[in-house]
This record gives structure tokens, sequence and C-alpha cells, in this order.
């Protein structure tokens, strides 16, 4: 152990602590005690400015780390609510440069600067621990490192696109602040970001004995190619063409003409973070790292004080506070979930079940009447889980202790003993009725009233499903969205019966898998289903009406969806589609009837993916990488194609498609099938890629305005039909005078 010496009794314990250690070593311990995490704010990056000059002025101190006060977090960003403040961009610029400033002056101490790191580490957390000479990290699964600015719309703004590429090279520094991935501890190291990994109890002793030894390097002054060819070697070929790239400027141009191609390629020029990005990074390659820094901070100005960030922002903000809310359970606790029951060993139930290993400490029951599928299903978590392990994500004894949790069954009895059973069995009510009383008499038999039953079903009313359970009030609904594990959405629904005990458990229990949780009133299709429906009809109908089928999904995808409706449809089952139809039409009227293109698709056997043809072709290659068109669609469509008239343009296409999405969120909102907007722009975002660029639907129809949302509205009813009859809450707000009545956002 080393001997400590009393820190400075100037320093706030909850800011910045000084402390000095054996051998003229000294440790700079900091947290924001106000914040749930510790943040780069104002008052830390000017408590940070101090202790560098006392640093400075000691010439006793002969090393420095830096080490959080919490060991969930080294630190976790930028304080995010604070960027709302900027209204302008040259006073955001001039902030970058205070906190460029303000982290330089570690690089500038002449003693050596060793980051000590454990927990999240991330945006300027990172940014923070490139400026030191070292970095030395805790091999925990709470340790975390990412540059996720781009999320935000923004680039990072303490010099990491200038320190990042210059320390793990440009390919890998483009990929980390491009796409925000995080890196596990092997996977830093492995990169280069960091030098070693240890153990947390070992962690301040190594960066102690790291900073009597290390030498200084800034990255800004002199470029760690030996170090950046060390890690290219360990690559092996194709590491070392990269670096060959790299260290010329024809192979740099290169390399950011590929980083701009495959970024306008994913996200087709909404995001001008990315773009910018690019732009910084080059520029501080081929006009030097001060200008690198210029450009960096100018960039900064102009993404934070413009609407794409802002829209990105408002989603961060809503799922913070959704993280927070209790949904109207008031003080009911939620049971404590030990024991897990999964029915269906499919891909949504091994999904589930996989997530419910990873993210919770309960075990976890898999049930299926299939020997077979269970078999697979089991197979297909340890595929992943290996995979994980083979890329450095996960630690072979972390995956060891998952499977140990995980046990599969053919037998009901087995399902006795859960606290929470969810179902992902076939879209069946029925079925999924006799699940829920095979469920209640196992429960029965153990004694156990208690039990939960939720139920995965996209559409089907969960008080139909409950009608004929002995305890309705501990049925509810949890909708995940497939894939499971890289959908972050989880929609819970509560009928009129469900005890808050119930939504308790279910909303701990969904938070617990790492989900962003909304919960909507019972109803056909929910809110996602719902408002997904109209969006899906009417690119049935445009297809109905000459427009072709790639026309249609380029259109979307170029205005900013994910994936196109009809590739969407295909993924999902045209079948599932035109089952989910009646029910919504019964409820809801001719605006969702199910269009004739889908339903003739159906009755040819076109189902989609799983058929091998639906809208696409996929049993034959693609071709210029994209999936051919079914050849076969135009016969099968031909009762039903418009002979006349010119076929709808892209702007039809995305007008009609965008606008029927909108209405029926406001629908839902109209009958309280959502409490508040929030949830509906962070349901329709996150679990069907509706524009987050715009920050979702709501957000979409303020940045629009009222009056031309409305407009365009009546609009296309009077050209196409009732469906486009505005909602009543639309209505409402374009009726009002005053402008806060007139947003749903003030």
């Amino acid at each position: 152990m080393n001997d400590v010496m009393a820190p400075d009794a100037a320093d706030s314990p909850s800011l910045i602590r000084l402390e000095h250690h054996a051998g003229g070593i000294a440790v700079l311990r900091f947290g924001v005690s106000a914040h749930r995490e510790t943040v780069l704010t104002d008052a830390l990056v000017e408590a940070l400015i101090e202790r560098i000059a006392v640093i400075r002025a000691d010439r006793d101190i002969r090393g420095l780390v830096l080490i959080s006060g919490r060991p969930d977090t080294f630190m976790a960003g930028v304080d995010i609510a604070s960027l709302d403040g900027f209204t302008d961009a040259l006073a955001a610029e001039q902030w970058g440069r205070r906190v460029q400033a303000g982290l330089a002056g570690l690089a500038a101490l002449s003693i050596p600067v060793v980051a000590a790191i454990e927990g999240t580490c991330m945006g300027s957390g990172l940014e923070l621990a490139l400026v030191c000479d070292g970095r030395v990290a805790a091999d925990t699964p709470a340790t975390r490192f990412a540059m996720p600015q781009v999320k935000l719309g923004l680039v990072p703004a303490a010099g990491g696109t200038q320190r990042l590429p210059r320390l793990v090279g440009i390919g890998d520094s483009l990929d980390l602040m491009l796409t925000g991935r995080t890196l596990s501890p092997v996977q830093a190291q492995t990169m280069g970001l960091i030098d070693a990994r240890v153990s947390a109890d070992q962690l301040l002793d190594t960066a102690l004995a790291r900073a009597r030894q290390q030498h200084k390097r800034d990255l800004l002054e002199r470029r760690s190619w030996y170090r950046q060819l060390q890690t290219r070697v360990s690559r092996g070929r194709a590491g070392l063409a990269e670096f060959a790239l790299e260290d010329n400027g024809p192979g740099r141009h290169v390399l950011f003409d590929q980083a701009r191609t495959r970024t306008r390629a994913r996200l087709g020029g909404h995001y001008p973070a990315a773009a910018r990005l690019i732009d910084v990074v080059e520029i501080g390659y081929e006009r030097g790292t001060h200008v690198g820094l210029m450009a960096e901070a100018k960039a900064f100005g102009e993404l934070v004080t413009g609407e794409v960030s802002h829209a990105l922002r408002h989603l961060h903000h809503a799922g913070q506070t959704l993280k927070k809310a209790n949904f109207r359970t008031g003080n009911a606790k939620p049971h404590t979930v030990t024991r897990l029951g999964v029915l269906g060993a499919g891909l949504m139930g091994t999904g589930i079940a996989s997530i419910s290993l990873d993210w919770t400490a309960a075990a976890v029951q898999l049930k299926d009447v299939d020997s077979e599928r269970l078999a697979r299903g089991r197979a297909r978590i340890e595929a992943e889980l290996a995979r994980r392990v083979d890329r450095g994500a996960l630690a072979a004894d972390q995956r060891d202790a998952r499977l140990a949790r995980l046990v599969t069954t053919l037998s009901d009895a087995d399902l006795a003993g859960c606290d929470v059973i969810i179902e992902a069995v076939f879209e069946d009510l029925a079925l999924k009725q006799q699940m829920l009383a095979v469920c209640e008499a196992a429960a029965d038999t153990a004694g156990r009233g208690d039990q939960i039953f939720a139920s995965n079903t996209s559409a089907l009313p969960i008080s139909d499903i409950a009608a004929r359970a002995a305890r309705p009030e501990n049925v509810v609904g949890m909708h995940y969205f497939s894939p499971v594990d890289k959908m972050s959405l989880l929609e819970i629904i509560a009928t009129e019966q469900t005890s808050r005990k119930t939504l308790s458990t279910a909303v701990s229990l969904g938070r617990a898998q790492g989900k962003t949780v909304i919960v909507v009133r019972d109803a056909p299709g929910f809110y996602t289903t719902r408002v997904l429906s109209p969006y899906l009809n009417e690119a049935a109908r445009l297809l109905g009406e000459g427009a072709g089928v790639r026309a249609i999904d380029d259109a979307l995808t170029k205005a900013g969806f994910p994936v196109g409706p009809l590739a969407l449809l295909d993924e999902v089952g045209v079948d599932v589609g035109v089952k989910v139809g009646p029910i919504l039409e019964a409820a809801f009227g001719p605006r969702m009837a199910v269009p004739a293109p889908a339903a003739r698709l159906v009755e040819a056997g076109f189902l989609g993916r799983k058929s091998g043809a639906g809208f696409y072709d996929y049993q034959s290659a693609k071709k210029h990488g994209q999936r051919p068109v079914n050849a076969r669609l135009e016969a099968v469509l031909a009762p039903s194609v418009h002979k006349g008239g010119a076929y709808p343009g892209a702007q039809d296409i995305v007008d009609r498609a965008t606008m029927a999405f909108v209405n029926e969120a406001a629908h839902c909102l109209s009958e309280g099938v959502i409490a508040d907007p929030l949830q509906g722009d962070i349901g329709a975002v996150l679990g069907l890629g509706f524009l987050p660029f715009t920050g979702g639907p709501f957000r979409y129809v303020d940045r629009l305005g009222i009056d031309h949302v409305v407009e365009t509205l009546w609009m296309l009813a009077d050209l196409h039909g009732a469906r486009f009859t505005p909602a009543p809450v639309l209505q409402a707000m374009a009726a009002a005078r005053a402008p806060r009545r007139r947003r749903f956002y003030g």
C-alpha cells in the first residue's frame, strides 16, 4: 500500500481533491456530487485548471494520477443538460476552446500524467484520458470506453478529434467516433487505447507505479507512429496496410474519402455531425493540430446550436426522463425477480432470455414444447455469448456464469416457481390464452398466486388474453422488438385490471434488461403497431397506384427511415401485417383497412423473407449490393395496379407515408393510448426508426409548424380519402391562439 499524505484542505471533496502519495506522486481525485455520474462541467474544468497551477508550482511532485472518486464512473462525458443553454454558435465555440485549453494544461505539465480508469469513460471523459501520457483500466464489466458525441449530433469538443487518431490510427478512431460504439477493456487494449488492464483493487497502485516510470508523450506534439506500428503488426497484413495508408498524404486522402462514402450511404446526409467530424480530423492531419483544434471547436459551436442536435438531445432527455418515471404505479414496489420464465424458444423467446441473462441476475427458465426448437434456442444463446468472448467484449468466466443461470425445459411444472413468465409464442389469441391457463395452473401447485404473466404480443389486446384468467390483475403486456438484443425499446401495456404492483414489476424488469420503457393503455395495436400500420398500408396503396417497390423504399430511406416500409413488411412477414389488419380495422374503421396488394401477396404465398419471396426475392443473389425485387410481383398485383395518371413521385411517397404515421400518433395521444408526447416520440424512434434526426413524430410537428401539418393533412384527405383527416388534437392545436397551445413542447 502507498502512504497517503493529507489532502489539500482547501479542496472540495465533491469536486477535485489533491492527494500526495509516497515517492512524489500526486493524485487528483474528482467527482461532482450533484450528478448521479461524474460529468464534465464548467466548475470541474475551472477546478482542474486551478489544481494544475498548484501542481506546476510544486517541484516535489514528480508524477500525477487522475482517478475518479466513484468506482462505477471515471467520467461519463459532458453535462448534456448544460448544452441546451447554448443559443449562439460563437459562444459555444469559445466554450469548446476553454475546455480544450483546460485539458491541454495536463499535457503541458513537465511530469508524467497517468489516468486510472474504472467504470464509464465516455465522451469528454475519454478526451480527458487521452490528454494523459498513459492509461490504465480496471478490468471490470462496468469499465467501458466510447466517444458517442455523434449520437447527440455533435463532434468531440475537448481535443478528441485530434488526439484519438494519433493514438489508435485514423481508421479505428473514425469508426469509434462515427458509430459511438462501446469498447470493453480487452477491446480498448487491443486497439491501443489503453496501456494495461488490471484488477480493480490494483488500479491505483499500478497507476502510481506507472506515473513514476512513464515518459511524456503529448499526442498533439509527437506522432506516436512507433506505437501505432506495433498495434498494426499485431493485426497482421490488414493492420500494416492501414498503417501504410495513414502515414502518407495520398493514403490518408483515400481513407477519408472511403469514410465519407460509407457515412453518406449509412446516414443519408441527415446527420451533419458525421460529415463535420471527418472534415475536422482531416484538417488536423493536413494543416496541423492547432488548426484542427480550432476547426473542432467551430464545428461543435455550429452543431450544438443546430436543429438536428436539438432533436437528438430531446430524445436523450426523453430517455432520461422515462428512466425515472413511475408510470402511475404510485408507491407500489415491484416483485424481486429471481427466477424468470420464457415461453417459446424461437428468435423472440431466445432474445428475451439472452438479454435477461446479460442484464439481470435472475435465473432464466426457457421452455418450449419442441425439443429440437429448444436445443436450437439454447445453441443460439451459446453461440452469441461465444462470439462476444472471441471479440473481447465478454470474459469467459462471465459467459460461464450466464450459461449457469439458463435452464431449458419441456415441462410445464418447471414454471411453477417463476416470479415472472414472459410468453413469446405465436401471435394467436387462443394459444396465448392457453399458455396463461397453463402457467396459472402450475403456479397454483406451488402456491404462487403472485406470479406475473407477461405477453409479448404486437397487437392482440391484453384484456382479451386475460379474459379467462383466474388472476387478471397479474397479467400485463411486454412488447419487445426484433432483434431483441439490438432494439432498446420495451412497450409495456396495462389493462384496466392490471395491478400497480404488476405494472411496477414489469417496468422494473424491463429497465433491468437494459430497455427504455414506455407504458401504454391497452387497445388494439397498442401504440407502436398502431402507428406503424397506416405507414405500411400507405406504402402498399402507393404500390397499387403504380409506384415501384424500389421507388417506395428508396424514397423513404433517403428521407431518413432506417429501412423501407416494403422491406420491413418482408422482415415482419406480409401475412402478419394482413392478420393484424382486421383487428385494427374493426377497432378504428376503414383508415386501417389492409390494401389489396398486401392481401394478394399472401394469397400467392409471398410472405416475405421467411417464404423466400415477398416484395423482394430472397432466393436470388443480390445485384449491385441490392436485394432484387420479386419478378413475379407484377403478375400478382396486376388486378389492383392503377392504370391511369402519373405514378406517385418521391415527394408524394414521403408525404403520404410520413403523414399517415404522424397523424396516427396524434390519434393515439387524443385517445389516451399514450399519456404524453414524450413517450410517443421515444416509442416511434427507438421502436420503429421514425426519423431520429427530427426527434420523433410530435417534435416533428413542432418543427414543421402545426398549421403546415394540418394543411398538408387536409390536402391529402381531399386527394386520397378521409384516412388523412387530421386527428382531433391536431385540429385543436391549429385552432388555438395561445402560442404554447400550438406546440407539443414549449
